[in-house]
C-alpha cells in the first residue's frame, strides 16, 4: 500500500525495453544523436508546432532552467503559493535566473486566479514601485493539490500576463495525469490547446512520475529560444552528454499513447481511493483529479494504517480554508497513486479504513 509518492514507484517494462535496445549502440554525445531528433520531430507534430527541446536531469532544473529563459533577474515571477518552485525546489528558480524573486499567490484547491493575478501584477507595475519588474508567470499543471487547469482556466491567466507584457511556464511534471483528467472532463485535451495556443510560452515536460526513470524536458513554443537557453543549461551543468537514453524514454511513452495509459491507470486508482473513502465517512480536502488523492483522516487511523504497512504523507493543513482544516485529533493526509499501483492495494487500504 505504497501511496507516498508516485516517484517511489519503478519503471514501465517499456522504458527498460527501450533503453536495452539502445545499451549497446554507439551515438553521439549532447543531444546529437538520431533519437534526440526524432523526438523532437514528434514533440513538434503532437503539438502542432516547431519547439525547442532540451533535456534536464531534474523536474527543478527543467523548472529553473525554463524560468531563467522567461525571466531577467530583476524580475518577478508569479506562481501558486503551494507551487513546487516556491514551496520545494530551496530557491532554485531564483539561483538560477541570477535574482529573479518568486512571488507566491493564494488561491482555492492549488489554483491561481485571474483576480489574484491581476491585482499583484499591477501593483508590481507602476514606475515607482519597489517590487521588481513582472516578468513571469507560472502555472503547475496538474496542481500541488491534484486539480487540473481547464483551458478556460488557463487562458483566463495567459491573457492577463500576456496584457501585461509577462511570460508563461507551465510545470508539467504531473502533465500526463492532468491530460488524461481533461480527455473526459474537457471533452478531450488537446496539447496544443492546453499549452501554446493557450498563451504558453515554456513547458516542463516530466516523466519521472509516469513510469519513467529519468525522464525531463524543457518545450520551448519558441523554437528558437532554444539556442539561448542552451547557454544557461550548459553554464548551470545540466547538459547531458549522453542524451539518447532520456530520448528513448519518451520515445516509448509516446508510442501508442503509453504514457496516457500509465496516467489513467494511476488517476483511476485515486478516484477509486477517494470514492472509498468518501463512503467511509471521510472528507476530501480537495477534489480529486489527477492520481492524488487528499482525505481528512483521524490520527488513530493514520497510526493503524500505518501499522499495517500503508505509505502516506502527512499534508500542511494550511493548504485548506480556515474551515475545512481538521482539528487537534485529526490531519490532513496525501495519497498518490501512480503507474504501478495495484487494485489490491486500494482495496486493502479501505478495508482497514473501514475498520
Amino acid at each position: 500500500m505504497n501511496f507516498a509518492s508516485d516517484n517511489w514507484a519503478g519503471a514501465s517494462p517499456r522504458i527498460i525495453d527501450a533503453l536495452a535496445r539502445g545499451a549497446g549502440g554507439i551515438a553521439p554525445a549532447y543531444g546529437n544523436d538520431d533519437l534526440t531528433r526524432e523526438l523532437k520531430a514528434r514533440l513538434s507534430a503532437l503539438f502542432g508546432r516547431d519547439v525547442g527541446l532540451l533535456f534536464a536531469a531534474t523536474g527543478t532544473a527543467a523548472n529553473s532552467l525554463a524560468l531563467s529563459s522567461l525571466s531577467p533577474s530583476y524580475g518577478a515571477i508569479y506562481a501558486h503559493q503551494d507551487a513546487h518552485i516556491v514551496g520545494d525546489e530551496a530557491g532554485a528558480p531564483e539561483f538560477f535566473t541570477h535574482g529573479a524573486r518568486l512571488m507566491p499567490l493564494a488561491g482555492p484547491a492549488g489554483k491561481l486566479t485571474p483576480e489574484a493575478l491581476e491585482a499583484a501584477v499591477a501593483r508590481g507595475s507602476g514606475s515607482g514601485s519597489p517590487i521588481p519588474r513582472p516578468a513571469a508567470l507560472s502555472i503547475s499543471q496538474a496542481t500541488e493539490s491534484g486539480t487540473v487547469y481547464r483551458e478556460a482556466e488557463i487562458s483566463a491567466l495567459t491573457a492577463i500576463a500576456k496584457a501585461r507584457g509577462l511570460k508563461v511556464h507551465m510545470d508539467g511534471a504531473r502533465f500526463a495525469n492532468a491530460v488524461a483528467f481533461l480527455e473526459k472532463a474537457d471533452r478531450g485535451a488537446r496539447l496544443a490547446d492546453i499549452t501554446w495556443k493557450a498563451g504558453v510560452d515554456a513547458l516542463s515536460l516530466g516523466l519521472t512520475k509516469n513510469g519513467a526513470l529519468m525522464a525531463e524536458a524543457v518545450v520551448l513554443f519558441e523554437a528558437d529560444k532554444a539556442a539561448e537557453i542552451e547557454w544557461l543549461r550548459k553554464r548551470s551543468g545540466h547538459v547531458v552528454s549522453k542524451a539518447w537514453p532520456i530520448a528513448a524514454q519518451f520515445l516509448a511513452m509516446l508510442e501508442n499513447d503509453h504514457w496516457l495509459e500509465l496516467a489513467r491507470h494511476a488517476n483511476a486508482m485515486a478516484v477509486a481511493l477517494s470514492e472509498g473513502l468518501v463512503a467511509s465517512g471521510h472528507a476530501l480536502g480537495f477534489p480529486t483529479e489527477a492520481n492524488e488523492v487528499f482525505a481528512v483522516l483521524p490520527k488513530a487511523l493514520i497510526a493503524r494504517l500505518r501499522q499495517e504497512g500503508a505509505k502516506l504523507y502527512e499534508w500542511p493543513a494550511a493548504t485548506l480554508s480556515e474551515s475545512e482544516r481538521p482539528g487537534t485529533d485529526a490531519d490532513l493526509v496525501r495519497l498518490v497513486a501512480s503507474f504501478a499501483t495495484k487494485e489490491g492495494e486500494v482495496e486493502r487500504f479501505l478495508e482497514i479504513v473501514r475498520g
